[in-house]
């Protein structure tokens, strides 16, 4: 297929876009490079003449116009989003054009395309969502697919008016799309303003590794390319108007979790003195800090075979070899605005 891949050069966009070079699909990968963004997570997949590039914002029509009657795409696979809580608090309204009005965007230009090219059915607009659009979860239970949508910050709930337009999108005009929400992302070429990175960059550093509220906010980790194989699964497979949550199977509190990595590195990189865990520091919880995801796998393990190959401990000691491999990567990265800043306390 050629694929439309919007935020191509993103954390989760990129592994897709790797992916989907490595399996033989075209790629035009769309992305308006901000502060989040890498062209070198690319790079390789970059080399092969099934792969393009389009320096574009997804909020600019005209631009979106031009690029769907130029490639011509069998499918959409929508993932450019502002996506970070913190600055979400800081500084809503990006999320809310961004996410909400370039969706939107999005939706019409793929609808004027499709009706253009005589509405065919192997059209797909696969829209790429977050858990968090269904809020915060006790000590027990999980998200399903008919989980009643909760958002309660800005970013999930410019996600969840995202996953409302695609919706309607499907039901008013007959779009042929798809949806999934994923549990968080983690592994290579994860921006360093992240719970994963920011532990890992600052443990290498010897800098304090802080740990909001009292670190029992528990996740369900999904390593990125386990994701973009599951991506590229329902793009292909899923029935029209289906939505799949994808999770990782990996439930960790977030002190679980920093003290796994701690782990990782005291026996990949010892420091001179005591274990990395020594510098782990709780600081001032995030406003509206939802307590507990859960995904429940069970569609789209039953309906399209998947279910994550990468256990938590693997996919960590994965990405700490990154990062310890890769630092020309991450030290660019860490001048742009807001790395390594705390972010988020304006509530």
């Amino acid at each position: 297929m050629k694929l439309l891949i919007t935020g191509g050069c993103g954390f989760i966009g990129s592994a897709v876009v790797r992916l989907a070079i490595a399996r033989g699909h075209s790629v035009v990968n769309l992305d308006a490079l901000t502060y989040a963004a890498c062209p070198d997570n690319v790079a390789e997949a970059a080399q092969s003449p099934r792969y393009s590039f389009e320096h574009a914002d997804i909020r600019d029509r005209k631009a979106l116009d031009r690029i769907f009657a130029r490639h011509q795409p069998d499918a959409v696979m929508h993932l450019a989003a502002e996506s970070h809580v913190d600055r979400s608090i800081d500084g809503p309204g990006t999320f809310i054009e961004t996410n909400i009005t370039g969706t939107y965007h999005m939706l019409e230009a793929a609808r004027a395309y499709w009706a253009a090219q005589g509405k065919p059915d192997t059209f797909r607009f696969h829209h790429i969502s977050t858990d968090e659009v269904f809020g915060s979860l006790g000590a027990t239970g999980q998200f399903t697919e008919d989980t009643p949508y909760g958002p309660r910050s800005p970013y999930s709930a410019s996600k969840a008016a995202s996953d409302h337009l695609v919706r309607a999108w499907g039901e008013t005009y007959g779009l042929p799309v798809v949806l999934s929400n994923c549990s968080n992302n983690y592994g290579p070429f994860h921006f360093p303003e992240k719970l994963v990175p920011v532990i890992i960059l600052n443990a290498l550093a010897g800098k304090p590794l802080p740990i909001y509220g009292d670190g029992s906010n528990v996740r369900d980790w999904l390593y990125v390319e386990d994701h973009a194989d599951a991506l590229l699964l329902v793009l292909e497979k899923a029935p029209l108007g289906r939505s799949y949550n994808i999770g990782g199977e990996n439930e960790r509190s977030n002190l679980q979790l920093v003290h796994t990595i701690c782990t990782i590195l005291d026996e990949k990189r010892p420091r001179s003195t005591g274990s990395y865990a020594d510098l782990i520091t709780f600081v001032t919880d995030r406003p509206g800090h939802d307590a507990r995801y859960a995904i429940d796998p069970t569609r789209i393990r039953e309906e399209l075979g998947w279910r994550p190959s990468v256990t938590i401990e693997e996919g960590l000691a994965r990405t700490v070899d990154w990062f310890l491999a890769n630092e020309n990567w991450w030290r660019a990265l860490q001048n742009r605005a807001g790395v390594g800043e705390r972010l988020g306390v304006t509530a």
